[in-house]
């Protein structure tokens, strides 16, 4: 049985950090749902506006190095944004096989709205900044780990 009483009584999946994460990502979700819809974003949309306000005109192939996210990912998420006039997608003149991504006036103008919105969701958490600078570091390992090829 859970010692926290706000805790549910173990489930089959308790045991289970796979489930912990998904049910944390989950809830991030809910969160992060309604403070991106009045901007017109998802959440994997907001990621790679993310990318492209820290440093703009970006290749399809470096926001996916930045995302972890192959181009067949991107591509349609890509092409929505442009429809919605927040960035645009060009062939680089030196290797017409690399598209740049770029940020539109409209795009880079929700730059500002961004921080707000990193904002509720940190102060969501609950957590500190140190604590939750560990947790993403712990979870970064975690991540690094699960990404190397099996020791079986």
């Amino acid at each position: 049985m859970s010692d926290d009483p706000a805790l549910p009584n173990p489930s089959p999946f308790h045991d289970m950090l796979c489930f912990d994460v998904y049910a944390v990502n989950l809830a991030f979700g809910r969160i992060y749902k309604p403070l991106l819809d009045p901007l017109g974003l998802t959440y994997p949309q907001f990621l790679v506006m993310m990318v492209l306000w820290a440093s703009d005109h970006h290749s399809v192939g470096g926001i996916g190095d930045s995302l972890g996210l192959d181009s067949s990912t991107l591509t349609p998420l890509l092409k929505r944004l442009e429809a919605a006039n927040l960035v645009t997608r060009k062939r680089d003149m030196r290797d017409e096989r690399r598209v740049i991504v770029s940020l539109t006036p409209q795009g880079a103008a929700l730059h500002g709205q961004s921080e707000r919105v990193r904002t509720c969701v940190a102060g969501n958490t609950g957590l500190n900044q140190e604590t939750a600078q560990a947790l993403r570091e712990q979870l970064r390992r975690l991540r690094h780990r699960l990404q190397q090829p099996s020791q079986d």
